[in-house]
């Protein structure tokens, strides 16, 4: 049936927690109320990426933009949009600047810098509908690998593609493949595994990418299957993330159905399979040789490399492992050549990356962007700099395992190599900005908290060198740090750096160290003079009255919760230190920045 108009509706696990599904019903509803469901086809999507302003709707051909629609929109856009061909702007992102709407995305600076290879389908396609990912070229990499290529060439064209792992470490792809290609004919059997275990905080990026796209991950890891000799894949994911997995289990449904999953893949007599595994949500199983203990069954821990997965991996056979970023980029690259994938990036870092931009910022959101792309980039022009006008103060990058980096770095091209020069890393793609009212001490310490009560404990430096760090932040936090605490931690760090069992536990101390060393003078101030500058620490915060600027207005004084701000009407106010609980209410609340923190 050929419809005149096409109504995409997000379908994100953000957006349907803003009630996507309802509006998608109401649209379906009134479609066929004013008789043109025939005339419109209404299509629940992946992620559109600009999650700042969901729920997202977009209606083709004329590619209109409509951003925080509600259900009870759903009638006029039918009504007039569908029926009439007259836009609505009211839902559409207004410039205030050229005081004009931004009506398609080509017209939104959010997504003007962004290249889509691994989300190209994402906010497009229905993911739960196999033939719309195979009319946007969807198994045609997988068809072209079975009958024109050899292993060798497979290979070849993934070296020639740059392609390094995007789950953190950033090893060479084809070099992965190779070395269980190399030793296939050696081995009883050997496996493809996707890991799709993301638990860094403010992290979503695979998530997201299972959920608008499953069959890219699922046609990469049967080519790998082809290439490494492998007759048996598994997708090992978070059972929180209910949408992904639902999304996974309907694609290989269908992939079965159609021949392109299972015995005889295309008739080219390869047999290839996947099996979903579900975590528990163990963050150490996001490490791979964790990640295949808990698929076998056994307690998700790391163990010693070498041996490294590629050579004995899953139940002691060759495994090929990658995360789902890397495989949704295969695909592309078996279609267009590594040459054309190696055209984006830098010289050390080819193609694209998908952060997961979250924090201080204006436009929060999945984006992708080609290697190379400048945090000043990034923050200002795709994310539409820090709210309220705050400074830019630094932005956290690698979750747990990352580091700081500052402002005095906006211009650094981010990319493999440079973020690990900073002194932070790339990780699976999280990226939390932080302003001026951040406590950096009090992030290091969110982060150390986070590696406490994740680390395995199987490791002596992880186990007891998370929890020391974490008691030595509180105690700066709390007012009752010292001067020996800068050695211990730094100490403490390099220790786990050397002598951790597994990659979690190594870089563990990242946010230590890399704030340690931009952020120094913060720690002396916390340990010196007893005083957060940001005010967040409670017990280093003491508010004052500036008898200059107070007017006597009483605001403070009714918003405080524990009545110890005394003064009448128009004179000026005093707060009882011994009283105040450091809720912050009473800044929160004056208008003249009458309130202080001293």
């Amino acid at each position: 049936m050929a419809y005149s108009s096409y109504c995409l509706v997000c379908g994100g696990t953000g957006c349907e927690s803003s009630k996507a599904d309802l509006i998608y019903r109401e649209l379906r509803r009134v479609a066929e109320e004013r008789g043109v469901d025939n005339d419109v086809q209404i299509v629940k999507t992946g992620c559109f990426g600009f999650c700042e302003k969901g729920p997202i709707v977009k209606i083709l051909p004329d590619e209109s933009f409509y951003v925080e629609v509600k259900p009870e929109d759903a009638t006029e856009l039918i009504d007039e949009h569908v029926i009439k061909g007259r836009t609505v702007k009211r839902l559409m992102i207004k410039d205030k600047e050229r005081k004009k709407h931004l009506e398609t995305e080509d017209d939104i600076s959010f997504y003007q810098k962004q290249v889509r290879v691994v989300l190209r389908n994402c906010g497009i396609i229905n993911p739960e509908d196999i033939t719309e990912y195979i009319a946007r070229e969807g198994y045609a990499a997988l068809e072209k690998v079975l009958f024109t290529m050899s292993d060798d060439d497979v290979i070849a064209e993934l070296k020639a593609s740059g392609l390094r792992g995007r789950g953190g470490a950033g090893f060479p792809t084809w070099m992965k493949w190779k070395f269980t290609k190399d030793i296939k004919h050696t081995a009883e059997e050997v496996f493809v595994v996707c890991n799709a275990d993301e638990g860094d905080p403010g992290a979503y990026m695979d998530r997201s990418t299972l959920e608008g796209d499953p069959h890219s991950v699922m046609e990469a890891m049967t080519i790998a299957g082809y290439t490494c000799g492998a007759h048996k894949g598994y997708i090992y994911i978070r059972a929180e993330y209910p949408l992904a997995i639902k999304r996974l289990q309907t694609a290989m449904a269908q992939a079965r159905e159609y021949g392109l999953l299972g015995d005889d893949i295309l008739g080219s007599g390869f047999n290839f399979d996947i099996e979903i595994r579900l975590g528990a949500g163990a963050f150490v199983c996001g490490e791979e040789t964790a990640l295949l203990a808990s698929i076998e069954g056994e307690r998700g821990t790391p163990r010693p490399r070498p041996p490294f997965p590629a050579v004995k991996g899953l139940w002691g056979m060759p495994t090929v492992i990658n995360n789902v970023e890397t495989w949704a980029n295969i695909p592309m690259i078996i279609l267009r050549g590594g040459e054309w994938f190696a055209k984006i990036g830098t010289d050390g870092s080819k193609g694209t990356k998908v952060f997961a931009l979250t924090g201080k910022i204006n436009n929060s959101g999945l984006i992708e962007v080609p290697m190379g792309t400048t945090l000043r980039e990034i923050i200002y022009d795709i994310g539409g700099g820090i709210p309220k006008k705050k400074q830019f103060k630094a932005v956290q990058t690698g979750g747990p395992s990352g580091g700081v980096i500052t402002a005095e770095h906006l211009d650094t091209p981010m990319d493999f190599d440079n973020l690990t020069k900073l002194g932070s890393m790339m990780g699976s793609g999280g990226m939390i900005v932080m302003d001026e009212d951040d406590c950096i001490v009090d992030v290091t310490k969110f982060y150390l908290e986070f590696s406490v009560e994740e680390s395995c404990g199987k490791c002596a430096p992880c186990r007891i060198g998370t929890r020391k760090m974490f008691d030595i932040l509180e105690r700066i936090t709390s007012g009752k740090g010292e001067m020996e605490d800068i050695d211990r931690l730094e100490a403490i760090a390099v220790s786990m750096q050397k002598a951790s069992l597994c990659g979690l536990g190594q870089t563990a101390a990242n946010p230590v160290l890399s704030t340690l060393k931009y952020f120094r003078q913060e720690y002396l101030e916390h340990i010196e003079n007893k005083r957060c500058p940001s005010g967040v620490c409670k017990d280093l915060v003491r508010y004052e009255i500036d008898a200059e600027k107070c007017i006597g207005c009483t605001v403070c004084a009714r918003r405080c919760p524990v009545n110890c701000i005394a003064g009448e009407r128009k004179t000026v106010h005093i707060i009882d230190q011994d009283a105040c609980i450091k809720c912050g209410q009473c800044y929160d609340a004056c208008k003249f920045d009458a309130v202080r923190i001293a």
